[in-house]
């Protein structure tokens, strides 16, 4: 078998062959050379179209509470959101009092915030944490404050009880499917659902068009509170013919998703939702989460479901490996019809790509296609691709038809914009914010840098390059990757590492914070058995393979702005309600130097702490 089959199967893939425009200010511009089609003027023309031709087919699917599979068929999708959206018209939802949503994926939640789009209304999923893990509940209000909801819909009242009484105005009405809100009278998602068809909603369907706001999404509040990125219609329909376009094995038969990843954010709500519905699939809303704890039902909803395409962050894979290779069912199950892998919100560590790789390899005869990108919340979020010929750890490919991207010289980077029909128009009520994340030319700036995987043919794609705003310059004025960087000492450092933080800010060399992937270092360092984080960091032999990984890093980076001397692991869990880490678990690089910063004086203290790894420390 050729290389080339082994890296792709028989997965279709799309054109993503490009022309490259040098400006005379130095500037370039990556234009695909394919056209996008037209797309729908609205999401629900989908849901119209595919209740009529599969109307029994399953769109979506959850656990009911005897652990059997309740399934709801497009039909019974479309009727559903007719009779909400007629409750909502009822409400006098409009986008100045939209929809807001506390709690999790289910189908009730999916089937609210269809009828929401239906008649042209935003909703606005809120990430679970900033109601159940927040002890401030500030993100929360923020939120509130800002949308003015119409309406707040939360599964269980119970449980989401003390989140509506801290950030909920009094006056604002609440919907539940089950549980009570203490001192609140709410709304039932069966009273909603029994609601007469509105005469006028057929016309409010019909109102609906390419630039209609349907979607506010927070951003992960990494550098602050979140902003709230509009979403359209355009935005959603003219994302998923790219995604169709570009992943074309989606065309050869309706997806089958299993799936966790939180519908708050725009991987999960608009990418993968939006994936099922826009191509007549079913998605099975996973129960499971990549924790010890959460696994299990991961792993016993792949046993019975056999994705067509699989989505998960690099965390879920690897802790999906070992399952993978003990479980001979689960194997055989996840590869039966497996055309893709797909993974966001961080790089695949190079050991997890292998395993993969190797796994699919045995199972199949050929290697299932490992694939992903560049995206954000303001893109919809598919914006560059990579294909399986060219995927690698921390490629992120082209732009796919419908964008162009424009590369900018900023130092020594290539700091990458973007422009689009997937594009946000800006941010709600933030005007001023909205204004400054788009050049005079109207691409939307990421943040991010790329660099071309070939100086002299740019043609060949582009790599990530780190974010911007995270680097900083040594006290010789020598300038820290810190992207890169971060990536080359988690590897290093395999599988103990959940990510670095780098210190160094004008001082003569680096040092970094460790923090720990709790779950790896039990299972990779013998007798490390412990749960409690400060005594796991004290551990001997943990902190013996951070050193020698620390050691190997060095040998193979002695550069100044890449070698990191000294490090201290940090012993006490990130805070979301200081902004350290976000709800998706993603690290605030600048939050945790400023919150940490005790940690930060002892790496560059005369005389070292003893929780300081140095790598001229002798073994412990």
């Amino acid at each position: 078998m050729s290389e080339e089959a082994k890296a792709s199967g028989s997965v279709r893939f799309g054109d993503l062959s490009v022309d490259i425009e040098r400006r005379k200010d130095g500037c370039v511009v990556v234009r695909p050379r394919g056209q996008l089609p037209g797309f729908p003027l609205r999401l629900g023309d989908r849901l119209h179209h595919w209740a009529a031709a599969t109307p029994d087919a399953v769109l979506f699917a959850e656990r009911d509470a005897h652990g059997d599979w309740r399934k709801v068929s497009y039909g019974e999708a479309l009727d559903a959101v007719r009779h909400l959206a007629s409750a909502l018209l009822a409400l006098k939802l409009t986008r100045e009092r939209p929809l807001l949503i506390l709690s999790g994926n289910s189908i009730n939640h999916a089937l609210l915030g269809l009828a929401a789009n239906y008649i042209g209304v935003p909703h606005c999923p809120v990430s679970p944490p900033y109601s159940l893990l927040s002890r401030d509940h500030a993100k929360l209000k923020y939120a509130v404050e800002l949308l003015t909801p119409g309406l707040v819909y939360a599964e269980d009242g119970a449980m989401f009880a003390r989140a509506i009484e801290a950030g909920v105005p009094a006056g604002t009405p609440v919907a539940v499917t089950m549980g009570a809100v203490p001192g609140r009278a709410t709304l039932s998602f069966a009273d909603l659902l029994a609601t007469p068809l509105s005469p006028g909603l057929d016309a409010a369907f019909s109102s609906s068009g390419p630039e209609t706001i349907v979607k506010f999404l927070l951003t992960s509040g990494s550098t602050g509170l979140p902003k709230v990125v509009i979403n359209t219609q355009k935005m959603l329909c003219a994302n998923q013919v790219m995604i169709r376009e570009t992943m074309r094995f989606l065309q050869d038969q309706p997806p089958v998703l299993v799936d966790w990843l939180p519908w708050s954010h725009t991987f999960g709500g608009n990418h993968n939702v939006g994936l099922a519905l826009f191509n007549g699939g079913a998605l099975y809303i996973d129960d499971g989460r990549p924790t010890p704890g959460g696994i299990a039902a991961t792993l016993r909803n792949l046993r019975e479901i056999a994705p067509t395409v699989y989505f998960n962050v690099p965390k879920g894979f690897e802790m999906l490996v070992p399952a993978l290779r003990e479980d001979e069912a689960l194997r055989k199950s996840l590869f039966s019809r497996l055309g893709a892998i797909f993974f966001a919100g961080a790089s695949l560590p190079a050991h997890v790509w292998k395993a993969l790789q190797d796994i699919s390899e045995a199972e199949t005869g050929h290697r299932v296609p490992i694939l992903t990108g560049l995206g954000a919340t303001e893109t919809a979020p598919f914006s560059m691709s990579v294909t399986p010929q060219t995927s690698r750890s921390g490629h992120v490919g082209q732009p796919v038809p419908g964008n162009e991207i424009k590369l900018v010289p900023n130092g020594s980077k290539w700091e990458v914009r973007v422009r689009g029909n997937n594009v946000t128009p800006g941010y709600w009520r933030q005007p001023e914010v909205s204004a400054a994340a788009f050049d005079d030319e109207g691409y939307y700036k990421f943040g991010d840098a790329l660099k071309p995987v070939d100086d002299f043919d740019w043609s060949k794609g582009f790599d990530f390059d780190g974010r911007i705003a995270e680097d900083f310059k040594l006290a010789s004025g020598t300038w820290v990757n810190t992207g890169p960087l971060r990536s080359q000492i988690i590897a290093a450092c395999a599988p103990l590492l959940r990510d670095v933080v780098l210190a160094g800010l004008n001082r003569d060399h680096l040092a970094a914070l460790l923090l720990l992937d709790e779950d790896a270092c039990r299972s990779a360092i013998p007798g490390l058995t412990s749960h409690d984080l400060a005594e796991i960091c004290r551990h001997p032999g943990l902190r013996r393979h951070l050193r020698a990984g620390l050691q190997r890093h060095a040998q193979a980076w002695p550069g100044s702005s890449t070698q990191v001397p000294l490090a201290i692991i940090i012993d006490t869990p990130l805070q979301i309600d200081l902004g350290e880490i976000t709800d998706k678990g993603s690290v605030n690089q600048r939050a945790v130097l400023q919150h940490r910063a005790g940690l930060v004086e002892a790496l560059y203290a005369t005389k070292l702490p003893a929780a300081v790894i140095s790598l001229d420390q002798p073994d412990e």
